[in-house]
């Protein structure tokens, strides 16, 4: 393994670039700082570093001293070469530093050209050239620059800091050549096929970004090249490749295929290019299988917080089932509106009366005015106005999630002590109730697998479990409902049709439009979508889980 040695300079002015000017110096392999060929006995100039000069050396000056500076260090007389700095004891290690780091074989300048006063160092003149370095590995070639300072007294000296040596090489960093170090360059994040690079699709390539710093990659081979590394030896950059490794690489759970099915998705032209979001799980193990997003909020997918409409009715049966003793068939009159707590509430247009229906029919058609007056009369009244807060976290999971690689979710909300017109508005997803498609694709899958898995993005990610698993009784309820969702209900016109799948759509207010959203499940994955400003869920939303139901 190379050795990095850290270099630890005084200083901070940044040398600049520029090329041009004539001349060049040599050293050939074998020389070595330290030889006999020092010139460690050369006096000290006089450059006083309290007293300097306000006026700039004159160009030739400053460009003399920069190639007497330049012809000791290509020689490797290193003390020599810091005795023309204003910090020799520190420019001598540091060059002997960097000679050791990169296993320096050969150093040659040319193109030394005073440049006018230094715009970074007051009171001093700039002096560009270039430099070749045949360092462990191959050659390399780089543009640097000097500041030339005088002091009072007349005499001149380099001004010394890590510019010096790299350009822009900050403190307690140093260079090696040789085997690249990790972390010069990024890892690969791929789906779960071990080679899709996840960068190349629109909504992951922030993701990937946030794993490929997070997560620790396994594989790969290192290339060789030049690099600067860090106080720890950790590399920081790569500034020069010789030859090229494999990178190291994290997988995830990203189905490829899929995912492109979802970037085209999002994308549908029925929703009229409105911002939309939508992930897909695999519900047997939560692994997320696709996430994709335009526009809107950043990353809607998994951060799009907004209130869920009817999709909360799964949620919402599930309570009435667990903590109320509720079947399907129970009773849930469909009235045309509903006052409660002193709020009026109405169902979506297109939704009948019907003063016989069951719950399991008032899921269907996604009557509100049912589930309000059954949750108030059934859980409210009893003394459970928390039972949607219990059952989201003890059944379906709700919490603060760590799907892995550093990659942030939004939490969602159903508040434990809601008052008013919220306290009937959680019923049908809406007041203070809010969600992301994340979250949403997870109740669903909860229903189709009878039991919660947490959605994880990286293989083997820890996952938060459920305080109570969901009943086979009431999750054998509600596939039962979902299913006539699907089939004969307000998801019929998008997925009616498609084998084993359940479904729910739901419509909330926002403001002075509506958002659209749908969750469904079949035998492979669960699916959720969320389109801000669609009319309806089925007929925005709806469209998303369709291609990804179907593949297409």
């Amino acid at each position: 393994m190379n050795r990095a040695v850290k270099i630890g300079l005084a200083g901070t002015c940044t040398a600049l670039l520029a090329l041009g000017g004539i001349a060049t110096y040599n050293i050939v392999h074998g020389l070595t700082s330290g030889s006999a060929g020092d010139d460690t006995t050369k006096e000290a100039r006089g450059f006083d570093p309290s007293a300097v000069s306000s006026t700039p050396p004159s160009g030739a000056e400053a460009e003399k001293l920069t190639r007497a500076f330049l012809d000791s260090w290509s020689q490797q007389h290193l003390d020599g070469a810091a005795s023309d700095t204003d910090i020799p004891d520190t420019a001598s290690q540091a060059l002997r530093d960097y000679a050791d780091g990169l296993h320096l074989k050969k150093l040659s300048f040319d193109h030394i050209l005073a440049a006018g006063p230094s715009s970074v160092t007051p009171g001093a003149t700039k002096v560009t050239f270039d430099v070749t370095a045949e360092v462990a590995g191959g050659t390399w070639s780089y543009p640097s620059a000097v500041a030339v300072r005088k002091s009072t007294n007349g005499q001149l000296a380099v001004h010394w800091n890590n510019s010096v040596l790299l350009p822009g090489l900050g403190d307690g960093q140093s260079l090696t050549a040789g085997k690249l170090p990790a972390g010069s360059t990024s890892a690969k994040v791929v789906a779960s096929d071990g080679k899709t690079d996840l960068s190349h699709f629109p909504s992951l390539r922030d993701v990937a970004a946030t794993i490929g710093k997070n997560a620790k990659p396994a594989g790969g081979t290192p290339g060789t090249g030049v690099a600067v590394v860090d106080s720890g030896g950790a590399g920081v950059k790569t500034l020069k490749v010789f030859s090229k490794g494999r990178p190291a690489t994290v997988r995830t759970t990203i189905d490829a295929g899929l995912q492109t099915v979802a970037e085209r998705a999002v994308k549908d032209a029925h929703l009229q290019q409105k911002p939309a979001g939508t992930v897909a799980l695999d519900w047997r193990n939560g692994h997320i299988l696709a996430l994709a997003h335009t526009g809107g909020d950043g990353d809607i997918a998994i951060n799009g917080i907004k209130s869920p409409g009817s999709t909360m009715k799964i949620i919402t049966s599930a309570a009435l089932f667990d903590k109320a003793g509720l079947t399907p068939s129970s009773a849930a009159p469909c009235t045309d509106s509903l006052m409660a707590n002193s709020q009026l509430f109405h169902n979506d247009s297109g939704v009948r009366p019907n003063p016989g229906a069951s719950l399991a029919q008032a899921f269907t058609v996604s009557c509100n005015t049912s589930f309000i007056k059954d949750g108030f009369h059934h859980l409210v009244h009893d003394g459970d106005a928390s039972a949607l807060h219990d059952e989201a976290v003890n059944v379906f999971g709700m919490g603060s999630w760590s799907i892995g690689g550093g990659v942030a979710t939004t939490d969602p909300s159903i508040p434990a002590d809601v008052q008013g017109g919220d306290q009937a508005a959680q019923f049908i997803g809406q007041g203070k109730v809010t969600a992301t498609p994340l979250f949403m694709a997870s109740v669903a899958a909860t229903v189709r697998n009878t039991g919660f898995e947490q959605p994880v993005i990286l293989p083997g990610q820890h996952q938060d479990t459920a305080p109570r698993p969901i009943s086979a009784r009431t999750a054998g309820y509600l596939q039962s409902m979902m299913r006539n969702v699907a089939t004969s209900g307000t998801a019929a016109p998008r997925l009616g049709g498609l084998a084993g799948v359940g479904a729910k759509t739901g419509t909330a207010e926002e403001g002075d439009h509506t958002n659209g959203w749908l969750t469904a499940y079949n035998s492979r994955i669960a699916a959720a979508a969320l389109v801000e400003g669609g009319s309806s869920g089925v007929d925005s939303a709806g469209y998303v889980v369709r291609r990804l139901l179907t593949g297409s």
